[in-house]
């Protein structure tokens, strides 16, 4: 058996973890002016996206509102528009950008529904290549990412602001 190399990870293994708080990740991340270091590709009036650090598959992105809830129904009329109208920009955007086969758009609310930030309710937008399911994830649990972040956050950044 041949062994599987991803470098990559350690840096999140190693990496000092935030101590407890009521301030969610994405708080935290909205309210940095680092968009670069945190992978921030775009930013409007009450939501931005973020690409994930750690994918089901390349291109990941997040939406996420600037507010912090856990429910659908403590969003704004405005603020649950804003959030779908900027979903609908990253589905345009990842086609320009990566012509996916088609995509996983979604949200999980609650623990129990697989949110890893539960605290903060998030929009998936996952693209999807035919094949692109094979032994690595549903076997190894590993998935191979053909791009840097980096590089892709700045591709995406790119387009995000035409």
């Amino acid at each position: 058996m041949e062994p599987l190399h991803a470098p990559w990870r350690i840096e999140y293994i190693l990496s000092p973890k935030p101590p407890p708080s009521d301030v969610s990740l994405f708080t935290r991340i909205a309210q940095s002016s680092d968009d670069l270091a945190n992978h921030v590709v775009a930013r409007e009036r009450t939501c931005f996206v973020v690409l994930n650090t750690y994918p089901y598959n390349g291109g990941h992105l997040l939406a996420v509102p600037y507010k912090q809830v856990s429910e659908l129904e403590d969003l704004t009329d405005g603020e649950l528009s804003d959030l779908m109208k900027l979903t609908r920009r990253c589905v345009q955007v990842l086609k320009e950008v990566m012509r996916p086969d088609g995509f996983n758009v979604g949200l999980n609310l609650g623990k129990v529904a697989g949110a890893g930030i539960a605290e903060h309710l998030h929009m998936h937008v996952v693209p999807r290549w035919s094949g692109d399911t094979n032994f690595m994830p549903v076997l190894a649990r590993t998935t191979v990412l053909p791009e840097a972040l980096a590089e892709l956050a700045a591709r995406l950044r790119a387009v995000f602001s035409k």
